[in-house]
């Protein structure tokens, strides 16, 4: 008869085999944790390019030098190019943005991912909002009066892409976690978060200089305006995701422990 010593560890059974499950909590936040300390900088430093900016062209009505140079080279697209650009543009006015925001909620709450519909909601929110601040503190003008600084349009782009990233990189670190890899959300250390990182930031970068070429070509928008939205959103989406984590996770507590409560059995009468 087999027997396995206590120090040799489990016996090779299938049975026997031990996988590690990420923590409910860990599972289910939009905010991938091992890329959280990689996200930190990322924000702050577009915080900073906000600022500076905003402090250069504050109540300008006008193009700097490099605004000036980049407009020119993007001035005068031709129809095919003015159509996609008028397609892009569209998508960040209300009923775009407005649709495209509602798909999006739909999906997450079809998949059961009500955590990841709020964190959309949130986010783009305060992209949004963040922006049309600072276009009233900048006080830069474009075509008049039409406040600039910084741009709508590419922060919200930018933002929802970042989101739809950062979302489809927790639901990768789930699987790897059933699958019995490493806990979820975990890329792995040193040069493999860092390619986690730029692979996260890609699709945000992108779609925020599409969007931002489409309000230059248009003529909406100077390029800092454009440069200064897509930071919005990079400062302001990793901070919303937080907030989202921690009230959720402490609303998950709470409820975990009330049950826990409620089925003590009372004390009976001496």
């Amino acid at each position: 008869m087999r027997t396995d010593h206590p120090d040799r560890g489990l016996p090779d059974h299938p049975a026997a085999e031990v996988v590690r499950k990420p923590h409910p909590a860990v599972a289910s936040a939009v905010l991938p944790p091992s890329l959280r300390g990689w996200l930190g900088p990322v924000a702050a430093f577009a915080a900073l390019v906000v600022t500076v900016l905003g402090i250069r062209y504050a109540g300008a009505g006008g193009p700097g030098p490099v605004d000036a140079r980049i407009g020119a080279a993007l001035d005068g697209a031709g129809p095919p190019w003015r159509q996609l650009a008028l397609a892009l543009d569209a998508l960040g006015e209300p009923p775009g943005a407005a649709t495209l925001v509602f798909s999006a909620v739909t999906s997450c709450l079809l998949l059961r991912r009500p955590r990841a519909a709020v964190f959309l909601v949130a986010a783009v929110a305060a992209a949004v909002g963040a922006a049309t601040l600072l276009k009233h503190l900048a006080g830069r003008t474009i075509h008049g009066d039409n406040l600039s600084y910084p741009s709508g349009h590419t922060a919200f782009a930018t933002a929802v892409a970042l989101v739809a990233a950062l979302l489809a990189t927790g639901r990768r670190g789930r699987s790897r976690g059933r699958d019995g890899g490493r806990d979820g959300n975990e890329p792995g250390p040193g040069p493999g978060r860092a390619a986690a990182l730029l692979l996260l930031l890609a699709p945000a970068l992108a779609a925020g200089a599409a969007m931002g070429w489409a309000e230059v070509a248009l003529g909406a928008h100077y390029p800092t305006d454009a440069l200064g939205g897509g930071c919005t959103a990079l400062a302001v989406v990793p901070a919303a995701g937080w907030l989202v984590d921690r009230a959720a996770d402490r609303a998950a507590a709470r409820a975990a422990r009330k049950p826990a409560t409620a089925g003590r059995p009372g004390r009976g009468p001496h």
